[in-house]
């Protein structure tokens, strides 16, 4: 199959049709309206400083659903112990810095331009992105961010500058979105790490059926960060090693 090429037009082909790298198009804009459109239809930005704006979907579809949650018993002692305190947007925009300042295992450099910053702040700023950051004292030192539309949440990136500090904010999020009865994570492509939370790969078909289903035209987005106390050790799914 062809990759697309966008023009000014807001609209995507569908994306089923991406190749079989998962790339389904290039070019077009960060404008939020393209990246609602985008999210809704289970396609993302993906590229590098110097390249074109690239639109992925990829088969599989790495997919974390809330109720499969994974909690290793380290991980556990680490919550209970209460070493950090977990907000919702409040720091955006040092989030995604942060994210795009961090290190990757699988190369150097960013995708996270300057240009994604903006459009991501621009989202931030409409209700459609969120973060949850992981403080010691007034230190930021882990977070992610993602977009929610509808009963769907779309991760994006994280950070961490202390050990387990992602991963409690991590929890925190998948429990919130579990009690606000979200349906589905989308993850976008697999990593070990999202695998031992319990993120699971499903056919890209499967995944547009449930995405469709959980972003429905007729479903009002839904505050992430309502009733985001904290983690009541309780409500934490059964210990998995």
């Amino acid at each position: 199959m062809p990759v697309f090429t966008l023009s000014n037009k807001l609209s995507f082909p569908p994306a089923h049709m991406a190749i079989k790298e998962g790339l389904l198009a290039v070019g077009g804009d960060l404008s939020p309206e393209r990246l609602i459109l985008a999210y809704r239809n289970g396609i993302f930005p993906w590229y590098s400083p110097g390249e074109p704006i690239l639109w992925w979907s990829p088969d599989p579809r790495l997919v974390l659903y809330p109720d499969e949650l994974r909690i290793t018993t380290s991980l556990r002692k680490v919550i209970k112990r209460k070493r950090f305190q977990i907000t919702f947007d409040k720091a955006f925009e040092d989030v995604i810095q942060a994210c795009a300042e961090a290190k990757r295992s699988y190369g150097e450099g960013t995708w996270i331009t300057d240009e994604m910053k903006a459009a991501y702040c621009a989202l931030h700023g409409q209700g459609h992105a969120h973060s949850v950051e992981a403080w010691q004292g007034e230190r930021l030192v882990g977070g992610l961010y993602g977009i929610s539309i509808a009963r769907a949440f779309f991760g994006e990136s994280m950070f961490s500058r202390v050990s387990n500090a992602s991963k409690v904010a991590f929890v925190t999020l998948v429990e919130n979105l579990k009690h606000l009865q979200f349906k589905l994570i989308d993850c976008q492509v697999r990593t070990d790490h999202l695998v031992r939370f319990g993120a699971r790969e499903i056919p890209r078909k499967s995944f547009l059926e449930q995405l469709e289903k959980a972003v429905g035209n007729s479903r009002p987005d839904v505050d992430v960060s309502s009733d985001s106390g904290p983690i009541d050790p309780q409500r934490l799914p059964p210990t998995h090693d």
